[in-house]
């Protein structure tokens, strides 16, 4: 389990706490790929080699649509991410714990 997200690779099932998330076969992939490394960047290629089995991009896009419709169903805020982010030129990370705001100094 990372933060509150756990999955299940052999019935590949994944749950948010005591909820139950069902995500597409596509979106499940991509969800291992990124929680078994958890706290590393994973790269773009790694995630078309491991997801998509193939090692050029069917379209640019192909990652971040499936990544929209992870964070939708996880609850995770597509603006503002918690669980899973994206660090350009580099990759994306699942994080192992959700960010600490610090409150400004008056």
């Amino acid at each position: 389990m990372v933060q509150d997200v756990r999955v299940d690779p052999e019935d590949r099932r994944c749950w948010r706490g005591a909820e139950e998330v069902r995500l597409s076969r596509k979106e499940f992939d991509l969800v291992l790929a990124l929680i078994v490394r958890a706290g590393e960047v994973v790269t773009r290629d790694e995630l078309m080699d491991r997801v998509w089995q193939t090692r050029f991009y069917t379209s640019s896009k192909t990652i971040d649509v499936h990544l929209g419709w992870v964070r939708r169903k996880l609850g995770d805020d597509t603006r503002n991410p918690t669980l899973i982010t994206t660090h350009r030129g580099r990759g994306l990370r699942f994080e192992v714990a959700a960010p600490v705001e610090v409150a400004a100094a008056n």
